[in-house]
């Protein structure tokens, strides 16, 4: 996990169980437990030119766990593009919407386009697929970005990257 020491919480929220069968553990996917208490982020760490963050694995298309349709075209999205959703305040009020990221990780150097935000101040209800907020580095990425810096199979989860806007 990455250490971030420069966005603080801007909140709590009270996890709800899901309902039966109904949260998406698709990718290793968390769900919300009943009373624990998430953080929730409007900021995330200063961007630079080598901004470190945290790389998840997200679906983008109908059903998968990424929720519903992608904030910046309210469209789903094939898991074979390169595309990413960043956390709300990378995400930056859909300032970044299509446009492209540089991710560095495992050696090599993609570039992925801005579909989505991975919402870090709201979470545990259908809209979010019953997981908790996303923290306030993440980089939530499709199979084909994986694809792309060379981790397959049950390495895929989390990994340390950095990124850059492109």
């Amino acid at each position: 996990m990455v250490e971030t020491g420069t966005c603080k919480p801007s909140g709590k929220l009270r996890g709800k169980k899901p309902p039966l069968k109904k949260c998406n553990k698709e990718h290793d996917s968390g769900c919300c437990k009943d009373g624990e208490l998430y953080d929730t982020y409007t900021c995330s760490p200063r961007v630079s030119g080598r901004t470190k963050a945290t790389l998840t694995l997200n679906g983008f298309g109908p059903g998968e766990d990424g929720g519903g349709r992608c904030e910046c075209d309210n469209q789903y999205h094939n898991d074979t593009e390169l595309i990413v959703a960043l956390s709300t305040g990378w995400f930056n009020k859909k300032h970044r919407c299509m446009n492209y990221v540089n991710i560095h990780g495992n050696g090599r150097t993609v570039k992925a386009k801005v579909v989505d935000e991975c919402d870090s101040t709201m979470g545990c209800d259908k809209d979010h697929d019953y997981q908790p907020p996303c923290g306030d580095h993440i980089v939530d990425a499709s199979d084909a970005v994986w694809d792309a810096l060379g981790v397959y199979g049950k390495k895929r989860g989390e990994m340390e990257i950095y990124w850059s806007d492109a």
